[in-house]
């Protein structure tokens, strides 16, 4: 059977869920890498070989076997694979194979006042790197979440110093306004640290550390502060609903 027989006989196997398939010729080598919403439906659209591009046309006639991994979400799916393109480099998957390709979260610590941006290519600038995300829209509406939750500035080094007054960012609670000192270098250094730990995963942590102080505001009658704090539990708790989605 040539690989076009392998793939059509295969199909009754392949699960509708979401997920990765690899591709691997007779000498067992993975030849490519792929991710879809539905793994059978994907899997399916190369049984029309005239409709493919001459490349794949090859890759197809190659296939020995074919392995699937299903994911809960295309998001998964999506890191799945970038992470086993880099890892296995197959002849036919012509991107993902370098990270410049890849958007990443910075949180750069060079800086006496730390920022938070997107990143692609060679990570050169000094800081902590959180990556590699499936697309830049998904970066953007993290950095977007983790701005309301912990106020960390996005802008560029020379906006910052040139800033004479609050910038919009810090009117709708995105920005603590270190630029004007509306924050201490203390205060501010914390909350650029609740952002690498809660990108580490200690969301718990870091929720409960919050809760703690809007408390203790709360008691002292300062309801504006303690409001605050409030609102940025109800940031983090919204984010954390988004990506379990």
């Amino acid at each position: 059977m040539n690989g076009l027989d392998i793939l059509k006989n295969k199909l009754t196997n392949i699960s509708n869920k979401p997920g990765i398939y690899q591709y691997l010729n007779s000498k067992n080598e993975i030849i490519y890498i792929g991710k879809a919403k539905n793994l059978k439906k994907r899997i399916s659209s190369y049984k029309n070989a005239s409709s493919l591009s001459n490349r794949i046309q090859r890759m197809v006639y190659q296939i020995n076997s074919i392995e699937t991994i299903t994911t809960k979400t295309e998001t998964e799916a999506f890191l799945l694979e970038s992470n086993l393109i880099k890892k296995n480099k197959p002849k036919f998957n012509i991107v993902l194979r370098d990270d410049k390709s890849l958007p990443y979260i910075l949180i750069t610590t060079k800086n006496k006042w730390p920022q938070i941006l997107k990143h692609r290519g060679k990570q050169k600038k000094i800081g902590v790197y959180f990556g590699p995300y499936p697309s830049a829209g998904v970066v953007d509406k993290t950095i977007n979440s983790l701005q309301k939750a912990f106020l960390i500035r996005s802008c560029s080094d020379s906006y910052f110093k040139a800033r004479t007054r609050p910038c919009l960012l810090h009117q709708i609670k995105k920005c603590s306004a270190p630029c004007v000192n509306k924050i201490n270098k203390k205060n501010y250094n914390f909350l650029s640290n609740q952002t690498i730990s809660f990108l580490k995963g200690q969301n718990k942590e870091i929720q409960s550390e919050i809760k703690k102080k809007m408390e203790k505001l709360s008691k002292r009658q300062d309801y504006e502060k303690a409001a605050d704090l409030r609102d940025r539990i109800k940031a983090l708790n919204q984010f954390q609903k988004k990506i379990k989605k």
